[in-house]
């Protein structure tokens, strides 16, 4: 890859907004479903006694919240350092945030009005079929909640396709594959290319394909005589589900591609086996999910031998590339480390630690046993919190920092410690009460479960209160900075990139 030329000289304002305004977003929600998350094991933890409804409406919106915030924060990053290298429209990005509030609040009204309480997965026939727990029009005003919010990623990826087309072609060009399966001329994509082409590219089809099965569902509700076919509805909602969140760490370590770089002084190469690990992995996202579906009989066996087959393949190449690729950049490079640098860092040892649990419980004799724990949630709060959010969280101090050579403080430094061995210690109490098969999505809890969900507690306090800091540190200095509207005085990283 040549070094590209960062934005120019004057500022793009309305997508500085944008990204911030994303951010702020993102911010304001994480929080909020971490407080969910926080209730519901202090409920099993028997700290507090709210009840099974109220417990399975927190549930609901906190798998709800979390994927779709995570969808959010990922494309502000995507889109924030995408833009240096093809025209993305700023009314798009901000018209996917209005749609993405609107929905958020069809939602909210659903569940803490409506009582709806079926899972942020929704499954069919469930809505339909609550037995007086909710009616059908708060289940109709959650599923359209959803078919909003994606509708607005919809655009936005439509958005980000035409750009990427218009600069190179097709999307075979900026995958590389001209350098990939022919001579290798160095004018490959950039990684920040790549990545975002490969995310639409599965997005998009992951999108139709949710879109498609909310409204035959919607369907359904009003009009029972439209037939759907459950097993065909629960591989829509699964693939639909699956390649929204696992996009949502394609986007967000395009962060990593862009910001370690500017720190080592070292270029990070769109080479022969980068590209092959990301054209794998466009590939294997979109049919990696029926390792979810192992325990389901019912399934075409051959779909359940292929999710169990890619399950193991898919954790080989964008990972191993991305982490041996960052080892590399930073060996013996004198890289200052900073919170942006420690936080992208510690991201990918987070990512990589996601994946083991979710590699071990794809193998069929472990799922049969390790499904339905808590070994699950287990792995996705690992690959999200130390993952992906950890990600989002250094791409914050990256856009924050009020100079190039500005130092942290000691406050920043706690957090940072506090935040890793807070999400360690929470998810290793998943993880290990799931080893003892405590069941997940459980209200209530066995006496010998109860200290794994008190342990959870306490690292769960811990964690929140860092990431409450990161949140306060960002937005304290943006608002610090918007003081002076003199140019030197915007975040070094909005201007630098």
């Amino acid at each position: 890859m040549t070094k590209t030329t960062c934005m120019t000289t004057t500022p793009d304002r309305g997508a500085e907004t944008g990204v911030v305004a994303y951010l702020l977003t993102a911010a304001a929600v994480v929080l909020l479903m971490m407080v969910f998350g926080l209730l519901m094991r202090l409920e099993q933890a028997q700290l507090i006694e709210m009840g099974p409804q109220p417990f399975y409406k927190l549930m609901t919106l906190h798998g709800a919240g979390m994927v779709g915030i995570a969808g959010i924060a990922g494309a502000a990053v995507m889109w924030h350092f995408l833009r240096q290298y093809v025209a993305l429209s700023t009314g798009i990005l901000f018209a996917n945030l209005a749609l993405f509030l609107a929905g958020v609040v069809m939602i909210l009204t659903s569940v803490l009005l409506g009582d709806f309480h079926g899972a942020w997965t929704f499954l069919f026939p469930l809505p339909g079929s609550s037995m007086g727990m909710w009616s059908t029009q708060a289940a109709a005003l959650f599923m359209a909640g959803l078919l909003v919010i994606g509708v607005g990623f919809l655009l936005l990826h439509l958005d980000v396709a035409r750009a990427i087309i218009g600069r190179y072609g097709s999307f075979a060009r900026a995958l590389g594959w001209p350098q990939l399966f022919g001579h290798d001329d160095g004018k490959a994509p950039p990684p920040t290319v790549v990545a975002s082409t490969m995310v639409t590219i599965v997005n998009v089809i992951g999108l139709v394909v949710g879109a498609s099965i909310l409204a035959m569902m919607l369907v359904n509700l009003y009009v029972p005589a439209f037939r759907i076919d459950a097993l065909l509805a629960k591989g829509m909602i699964y693939f639909f589900g699956h390649v929204f969140i696992n996009a949502t760490i394609y986007m967000a370590v395009i962060g990593v591609y862009e910001i370690l770089p500017r720190y080592t002084q070292r270029p990070w190469k769109s080479n022969k086996v980068f590209l092959a690990s990301w054209t794998a992995s466009t590939l294997m996202v979109m049919f990696i999910f029926p390792h979810h579906l192992l325990m389901d009989f019912a399934f075409p066996k051959w779909m359940l031998i292929m999710g169990h087959i890619i399950g193991y393949m898919n954790t080989i190449p964008i990972l191993l590339v991305t982490g041996y690729g960052a080892l590399m950049l930073v060996y013996r490079s004198g890289i200052r480390w900073d919170m942006t640098a420690r936080l992208l860092f510690v991201s990918l040892f987070g990512w990589a630690a996601g994946a083991m649990p979710a590699f071990i419980d794809g193998t069929i004799s472990v799922n049969y046993v390790m499904h339905n724990t808590l070994w699950v949630p287990g792995h996705f709060h690992t690959y999200l919190l130390l993952g992906m959010l950890a990600m989002i969280f250094g791409f914050m101090y990256y856009l924050g920092k009020p100079a190039q050579d500005a130092t942290d403080g000691m406050l920043d430094r706690m957090a940072f410690w506090a935040y890793t061995t807070g999400t360690l210690g929470f998810v290793l109490s998943f993880l290990y009460a799931g080893k003892e098969s405590v069941a997940r999505r459980y209200a209530a809890h066995l006496p010998e479960w109860v200290p794994y969900d008190q342990a959870g507690a306490a690292f769960a306090v811990l964690l929140i209160s860092a990431a409450l800091w990161f949140m306060l540190r960002f937005f304290g200095r943006l608002s610090l900075a918007r003081r002076d509207h003199t140019r030197a005085s915007l975040p070094y990283g909005v201007v630098a990139a």
